[in-house]
């Protein structure tokens, strides 16, 4: 078990609900969603997967918190673009905030996620007592967080990737390199645009 702060190797992550979390099958969507550098989602879409506001993520932008790793905004009239991993990252962070975690030891986590790479973050699991964050890294380092009084709550990451690439499936993202508007597959929208053509 390691504070977030803590640049060690990680050995095996362990689960948060005990059972075994592999990165997701990398299908079409999933290619695209986290794989592709090319690929950014617009402030308000990345607000819809994260469930945050967009006041929210500008001040995060803005304070350095959670900055945008596609496309800064540049000034008036240009659009942010966030990365899978920023997305999955601004989740993560609303998490800790809604649990009472101070902005010092959100800061070091956020970092910490940054430096990891984008496979390890769907086998990794944080744990908190409202102050400091931990990784922990084996089934005995839980239940030593446990034991010792300091574990309170857990985040499957391999879970909030799992929603947010959900999400993301059915939301809009854009090519860097083109600008093309790559249409998410939302069931509603299917059925909107059946309607209009049947009108």
């Amino acid at each position: 078990m390691r504070s977030t702060g803590d640049s060690r190797a990680a050995s095996d992550p362990y689960p948060l609900h005990g059972s075994s979390i592999r990165p997701p099958a990398q299908s079409a969507s999933a290619a695209r969603d986290a794989g592709s550098e090319l690929i950014g989602y617009r402030g308000p879409t990345a607000c819809a997967a994260a469930g945050i506001t967009y006041r929210q993520l500008d001040y995060w932008a803005r304070t350095g918190l959670v900055e945008p790793s596609v496309r800064p905004a540049y000034g008036s009239g240009t659009q942010r673009l966030y990365s899978f991993r920023d997305v999955v990252v601004l989740k993560i962070v609303k998490r800790l905030l809604d649990a009472g975690v101070s902005l010092q030891n959100i800061r070091a986590a956020v970092k910490h996620l940054r430096s990891r790479d984008l496979g390890d973050l769907a086998q990794m699991t944080l744990m908190s007592d409202g102050a400091t964050v931990y990784e922990c890294s084996s089934p005995d380092e839980v239940v030593d967080l446990l034991q010792g009084g300091q574990g309170v709550f857990g985040i499957a990451v391999g879970a909030v990737w799992r929603d947010v690439e959900a999400l993301l499936s059915q939301l809009h993202a854009e090519r860097v390199d083109t600008g093309e508007t790559l249409v998410g597959n939302n069931p509603a929208d299917e059925l909107a645009r059946r309607r209009n053509r049947a009108g």
